[in-house]
């Protein structure tokens, strides 16, 4: 039994270490099922879904247009979240939007499938990149290591 416990102590304190260095990537990922998320929302349910971006406080939150046209917001997965502690926005690109360091940006997911197309460049607190490209059509967020332009 104490071999057992030796061996899971051994095998769980290595993960629990590198948490902190795991800040980038869990907010990528993180993200990433968000955006899944609300694609399938948006043709499961034939309403229109926002992922909205808060440049400025390092978050983003979900809404969507209900019958009436209104604006809703989002609970459980697409509830307000922020970026992991260290994690911040670099820029959000849309094409025939450009670039953007600050403010809100919204990227719709419309019911027939279509997700506008965003590139979003996160940075840790050590300089390190990633490039997260929300591809229309699939709902799939491809995530690439490093400083990505898809202009």
């Amino acid at each position: 039994m104490v071999v057992l416990l030796g061996l899971l102590a051994g095998l769980t304190l290595p993960m629990l270490n590198g948490l902190g260095a795991n800040a980038l990537e869990t907010s990528a990922r993180r993200l990433a099922g968000t955006v899944k998320y609300l694609y399938n929302e948006a043709v499961m349910s034939g309403l229109e879904h926002r992922l909205i971006f808060d440049l400025k406080e390092q978050g983003y939150q979900s809404a969507r247009i209900n019958q009436a046209g209104e604006v809703e917001g989002l609970q459980g997965i697409g509830k307000p979240r922020s970026l992991e502690p260290g994690v911040r926005f670099r820029d959000i690109y849309q094409p025939g939007r450009g670039e953007q360091t600050g403010g809100e940006v919204t990227t719709a997911l419309l019911p027939g499938g279509w997700l506008e197309e965003t590139v979003i460049h996160l940075q840790d607190e050590n300089e390190r990149e990633l490039t997260l490209r929300l591809v229309p059509l699939t709902g799939l967020t491809d995530i690439y290591s490093g400083r990505r332009d898809f202009r």
